[in-house]
């Protein structure tokens, strides 16, 4: 029998709340239901997301069909991965963000 894989809560939104940007960049009345489950740190590091909570919800035009869509838009993956590195920073060091993703996300 296959194991299913335990998935880890988002550390920067509950589920079932609005579309995390849309929460970030719009005003109440223009938010919208969160449908999808986005990992922040995809591809070769989606595991490692998934592991450590990096993962946001967000409506179909801020994940895949708008413009403002993570997967069209260089500007917002740059405002989840930082988000999403500060978030992590909260636990762990910038040494641990790094040793784990590789990259510094955010300039200081």
């Amino acid at each position: 029998m296959k194991k299913r894989k335990k998935h880890k809560s988002s550390i920067l939104q509950q589920k079932g709340e609005p579309c995390y940007l849309c929460m970030k960049l719009k005003p109440m009345r223009e938010w919208r239901r969160a449908v999808h489950e986005h990992h922040i740190f995809g591809g070769s590091n989606r595991n490692k997301s998934e592991a450590e909570g990096l993962k946001v919800y967000l409506c179909l035009e801020h994940h895949i069909s708008g413009k403002e869509a993570v997967h069209n838009n260089a500007e917002m993956m740059r405002l989840l991965r930082e988000d999403g590195q500060r978030a992590f920073e909260q636990k762990y060091t910038r040494e641990e963000f790094m040793k784990m993703f590789g990259k510094n996300y955010l300039e200081e």
